[in-house]
């Protein structure tokens, strides 16, 4: 079976890995790739916003199945293009992409299907924005409503950094804002859940904790994500029955009552508050690096668990999991998130061996003349299994300094939580 994995980051290069391993895929290609990926797969370099350039080539190279992994054409309606050609997509359609590409939509659908979730108010303009601030409380959240790469959500101390924030979105720092969301701060610990859907049946997919702060303590500016660590300290089987009970089936009840369903991965970002969970964001793919952490467990073939989702069938497979403990360290360009220098050279990195639980997987990486470059804030991802947490980041963290890139830097405390 041919298979195209649509992205360039470090989640795609963990699902190009997942995929190459099956038995019975006989080609990856990854559009366009990085790196990484250009070692197990053939990187087709089509940009991810042309999408009949895409169609074109998936027809012309008789590709059985399409993975797309990042929220950008999902949310554009790749989904939804490709199987109007009868090509077989594992990614939710333009209206379930909505729970991730309008924050707005999915409050509103919390609201109306009573998911617990932040208090929240939605104003149109600046001055409406500010209005309300005069009479809040402090810290409390403000959120731009489309995609925002993970940047998009302010947690402001007090009302200076609140104008600050309010100004910036209605300014278009993440494109065009019609609308803003600023809600009440959640003060509890977060956890990233994840479900994978056929449209019909889903299960559970694994449970992460990623930091987003850029500074060791979970300090700084929010990025991409600096790390993760997979299980999540807070699982259990009665939480875990709260969150689908809670917050799952009565997402999956609101699409189905505006006539449509989820097919892929749904990550559902918590803040866990005495035991009981509120919604604080969706994801409609794998988080980044959370899939880098939670792939690397699975003992179950992932092309048969794709399979099964785009032919309604996932009720018919169980999975089977590691027991390990995984962690990811994220190797950043020096000055990420701000401004950073791209395509400086990453030696040394082909002579570094992972062992057999041991995984490096590239996000922002390019090849040229055989060398390979730093393409992107967020570089590379160093992921360790092993029995304990303290021992998987050990281990990783031995890897980036074996590797000694100059212009790299990353976060010595990643899962400080759940190994102190």
């Amino acid at each position: 079976m041919k298979v195209a994995v649509i992205g360039s980051g470090g989640r795609e290069h963990a699902i190009c890995t997942s995929l190459k391993n099956s038995k019975n895929v006989s080609k990856v290609y990854c559009i366009p790739g990085n790196a990484g990926t250009n070692f197990i797969a053939e990187n087709v370099k089509i940009e991810l916003n042309n999408f009949q350039n895409i169609k074109d080539f998936i027809i012309e190279n008789n590709i059985d199945l399409v993975v797309v992994g990042p929220e950008k054409p999902l949310v554009e309606g790749i989904t939804d293009y490709l199987t109007s050609y009868d090509i077989k997509v594992f990614g939710p359609n333009k209206i379930a992409s909505q729970l991730e590409g309008s924050k707005i939509f999915t409050k509103k659908l919390c609201e109306k299907y009573k998911i617990p979730t932040a208090n929240f108010g939605i104003f149109k303009n600046y001055d409406e924005a500010i209005k309300f601030l005069n009479n809040c409380d402090f810290p409390l959240v403000v959120k731009a409503d489309g995609l925002a790469a993970g940047k998009g959500v302010y947690i402001c101390e007090d009302k200076e950094q609140s104008i600050c924030a309010v100004k910036e979105i209605f300014n278009g720092k993440f494109g065009k804002a019609e609308e803003i969301l600023i809600e009440e701060f959640l003060d509890g610990e977060e956890m990233s859940f994840f479900i994978i859907s056929d449209g019909k049946n889903f299960k559970t997919f694994g449970t992460a904790q990623d930091h987003k702060r850029v500074f060791e303590g979970d300090k700084g500016k929010n990025t991409g994500g600096m790390g993760a660590y997979s299980p999540s300290r807070l699982e259990t089987e009665a939480l875990n029955k709260k969150i689908i009970d809670m917050i799952i089936k009565p997402t999956l009840k609101g699409l189905k009552n505006l006539n449509t369903n989820f097919v892929g991965f749904l990550y559902a970002g918590l803040m866990i508050i005495d035991n009981k969970p509120f919604l604080i964001e969706y994801n409609v793919r794998m988080g980044d690096p959370e899939c880098q952490t939670i792939l690397p467990k699975l003992k179950t073939d992932f092309l048969k668990i794709i399979e099964a989702c785009v032919n309604e069938k996932l009720d018919e497979i169980d999975f089977e999991w590691k027991s390990e403990k995984s962690v990811c360290v994220v190797l950043c360009s020096k000055g990420y998130p701000d401004s950073y220098n791209n395509h400086v050279e990453i030696e040394n990195l082909q002579k570094i061996i992972p062992n057999k639980n041991e995984f490096i997987f590239h996000a922002g990486t390019k090849i040229d003349n055989s060398k390979i470059f730093s393409n992107g804030g967020r570089v590379l991802n160093f992921v360790v299994l092993s029995k304990e947490f303290k021992e998987s980041r050990k281990k990783a963290l031995e890897l980036i300094n074996q590797l000694n890139w100059s212009n790299g830097f990353f976060r010595k405390d990643i899962g400080f939580k759940v190994i102190n």
